[in-house]
């Protein structure tokens, strides 16, 4: 007699979901990964507050004005996403020669490279339309993060100059002038200020990256400053751009004067922090502390250029 075994069908059903639902996250995890969603989280933040600045100053009330608010948010995300997805594309030839980034989609095989060259065109896409049904500014500005961040800085700089980190910055810092000439078209000091702060935060805080992965960017060929003229030149052009963000605040005397003290508390803290530099024996140590100090600068500054519009 054949041996007959009982089996709960639901455990059976459970059991045979499993390797599908397994696929289906680790192919949203690639997806995550392939949009660089890190990046996407952080510029929320920064478009955000472009948004909502522009709407304190024109005295426009925030729910009168939520559709623009989903049109912007969700547009300006597509956008850097399918940036992302495009710059994953370009890079899938020396992605694969750095730990940060050799198990990305696109290099380890889990993804079709052509995949995500459409899905990068597709999101680019579909987040300019929503921009334009904001502000046509608002979608030129977009286009213009997308061809600085995709020609300008993926295509051609990152492999050729030392400049790169600054042409990379353009892109970088373009979020909160989206969210503000979503609503003011015009773009006033304010909203200038708000993209030259998030511009000259992004060179130390990538040389600070390139420090710690120095080796890394050495073997993938990539010419970030501190592998071609090294960790002195690097720590004094650091110190320098710190130095450059210290008078901008003052330009946003409007916000008053507790957003002032904060930015200003900030900026000596970053500069004193990039002098200590000269020393500490330990470089790597001094990179990674100013890592950590500029993701709580950009943090504290730009969300308390919110608050201080609250109360």
């Amino acid at each position: 007699m054949a041996n007959l075994r009982t089996v709960d069908p639901a455990s059976e059903n459970i059991a045979e979901s499993r390797p599908q639902k397994s696929v289906q996250a680790s192919a949203w995890s690639d997806f995550l990964s392939l949009i660089k969603i890190g990046i996407v989280n952080s510029n929320f933040i920064t478009t955000f507050t472009g948004l909502w600045l522009a709407l304190y100053f024109t005295n426009s009330g925030f729910l009168n004005n939520i559709n623009i608010v989903l049109l912007t948010m969700i547009g300006s995300s597509l956008v850097i996403a399918g940036s992302c997805s495009l710059n994953n594309y370009i890079d899938r030839d020396i992605d694969h020669l750095m730990n940060r980034t050799m198990d990305r989609p696109t290099v380890s095989g889990r993804m079709n490279p052509k995949w995500a060259l459409y899905v990068g065109l597709l999101l680019t896409l579909v987040g300019t339309i929503l921009l334009a049904l904001t502000t046509i500014t608002a979608a030129v500005i977009g286009l213009i993060g997308v061809f600085s961040y995709v020609v300008l800085y993926s295509l051609w700089s990152k492999r050729t100059s030392t400049l790169n980190t600054v042409v990379g910055s353009v892109s970088g810092a373009v979020p909160p002038l989206i969210g503000w000439a979503a609503v003011d078209p015009s773009l006033s000091l304010q909203a200038w200020m708000l993209f030259f702060i998030l511009f000259i935060w992004q060179i130390p805080h990538f040389l600070a990256i390139a420090i710690r992965r120095c080796e890394e960017y050495r073997n993938a060929g990539i010419p970030m400053l501190p592998v071609v003229h090294g960790f002195s030149v690097t720590r004094r052009q650091m110190v320098i751009w710190t130095l450059c963000l210290v008078p901008l605040p003052f330009y946003l005397y409007d916000l008053g004067f507790v957003f002032l003290t904060i930015a200003t508390l900030l900026n000596v803290g970053w500069v004193a922090l990039g002098f200590a530099g000269y020393k500490m024996k330990n470089e790597m140590k001094w990179a990674t502390l100013m890592f950590i100090y500029s993701l709580n600068y950009l943090t504290i500054m730009y969300v308390s250029m919110i608050v201080v519009t609250i109360f």
